[in-house]
């Protein structure tokens, strides 16, 4: 299987590291969004969304990141990353929608303007805009910590809501968002960081940080 793929990009990651998990040997092509490599005509027949991640699995071609890694984990039920049941399964795409629409959203607002507008020279931080998303990011964090307050994992068990949802958390200390105050979160995501899938998964966005 072939993934196209950027390496500062969340939704790249989060399939890097579930597809680790599930033992899944991943032939990854780097794409430089910013050298246009994403609207190329060949680029353009497989996402005419312009846009990674794709995932090409001999002449199944597929976009979204949480698509492909429910179609990765389903792949592989004995992992129970996406279950079969399905209850079990809507509370597990629940939770990834809800990453997806809310939380994902609020904390990237805050990762773009304090850090990734200095890592690329965009301009001066939006401080309404820092703002507006420091306060739906403590909104929704609120909400995460109350589901964690009495399991390990979002759902109970370890599945691609995890994933999805850890995926925000990344850049959490270069844009300065502290999580004393959710301390069920940050024991959550430690947990997932010391994950090895996760590790090897963070690995070539650690490496450009430096």
């Amino acid at each position: 299987m072939k993934l196209y793929n950027m390496n500062l990009s969340p939704n790249c990651l989060r399939i890097r590291a579930v597809a680790n998990e599930l033992g899944v040997d991943l032939d990854i092509v780097d794409i430089d969004l910013r050298a246009g490599e994403n609207r190329t005509e060949e680029f353009l027949a497989l996402n005419p969304n312009a846009k990674v991640p794709v995932l090409v699995d001999g002449d199944f071609v597929l976009w979204e990141s949480r698509a492909i890694n429910t179609y990765l984990a389903s792949r592989q039920p004995e992992h129970d990353l996406y279950p079969v049941d399905t209850k079990a399964r809507a509370i597990v795409d629940q939770w990834s929608y809800w990453q997806a629409i809310h939380l994902g959203p609020a904390m990237q607002k805050v990762t773009f303007e304090r850090f990734i507008k200095k890592l690329f020279d965009m301009g001066e931080p939006d401080e309404g805009a820092i703002a507006a998303g420091l306060k739906e990011t403590q909104q929704f964090l609120e909400v995460l910590e109350n589901n964690l307050a009495e399991r390990d994992w979002i759902t109970g068990k370890l599945s691609v809501a995890d994933f999805a949802a850890a995926s925000t958390f990344v850049l959490r200390e270069k844009a300065a968002m502290s999580l004393d105050e959710v301390p069920n979160v940050k024991s959550w995501i430690e947990q997932m960081e010391a994950r090895k899938s996760w590790q090897d998964a963070v690995a070539p966005i650690m490496a450009m940080l430096e």
